[in-house]
């Protein structure tokens, strides 16, 4: 929860880090996307308690068909990889530290 407000606290002072991104890419790369899927299923979700950052976009027709667009998780996982390549490792250790596994040295 602190790292959390932490992260608030830098994104309202306009100072992100390269690892608040990555892990950011992260999220929406691997992130799931079973409450997004509830809130167009259930009758009546707590929309305040659904995690939707997988969502983009959320259409509803006269006939009550429902359409929702995710985030475009390849184009994050690219993004990742390219973030990963400037920083000069290999993906799987990029991926271990942002996990909070990384190596040490």
């Amino acid at each position: 929860m602190e790292k959390e407000q932490t992260l608030q606290q830098r994104i309202k002072s306009g100072k992100i880090r390269r690892e608040d991104v990555a892990r950011r890419l992260a999220e929406l790369a691997f992130g799931k996307v079973n409450d997004c899927v509830r809130l167009v299923l259930e009758e009546d979700p707590e929309v305040g308690k659904l995690d939707l950052g997988q969502l983009c976009e959320i259409k509803r027709n006269e006939k009550g068909t429902v359409e929702i667009k995710l985030v475009d998780r390849l184009r994050a996982l690219e993004q990742l990889c390219l973030l990963a390549e400037q920083e000069g490792t290999d993906v799987e250790s990029f991926l271990k530290a942002l996990s909070g596994g990384g190596e040490n040295g």
